[in-house]
């Protein structure tokens, strides 16, 4: 097994171009970084694959950007790793909004990529 920086790597591996695409508001570039079968959970209602996933973040708006902070991995076999995230998703015109983030990312063939994506809104 890796040590929790190197799973951190591997998630920032994916997550990094995910706020690229994000911040340059292109869904199907976000879209790609997800399983064919991938869980999405955002803050509205679940979408499963990427055809779900480029749905939800077309309908974001323009200038939203995202930040993130890993506070938390774990590795649970050679090709799966969790992280638990401290998540900004800012706005051109309204206030920002935090969530905790949990990404489940496997590696394919191809590399690297999300199967599984939940987002929460902690009030309090």
């Amino acid at each position: 097994m890796n040590s929790t920086n190197d799973d951190e790597v591997i998630l920032r591996g994916v997550l990094e171009p995910w706020k690229t695409a994000v911040d340059a508001h292109e869904p199907e570039a976000v879209a790609r970084l997800f399983t064919e079968d991938a869980i999405f959970q955002g803050l509205h209602p679940c979408a499963v694959g990427r055809q779900g996933v480029a749905e939800y973040y077309a309908s974001q708006p323009l200038g939203m950007k995202a930040a993130y902070d890993v506070l938390e991995t774990r590795r649970y076999a050679d090709d799966l790793v969790l992280g638990y995230l401290d998540t900004e998703f800012t706005f051109a015109d309204r206030p920002p909004v935090a969530v905790k983030l949990a990404v489940l990312v496997k590696r394919q063939a191809d590399g690297w990529h999300i199967a599984h994506y939940q987002v929460s809104r902690l009030e309090g």
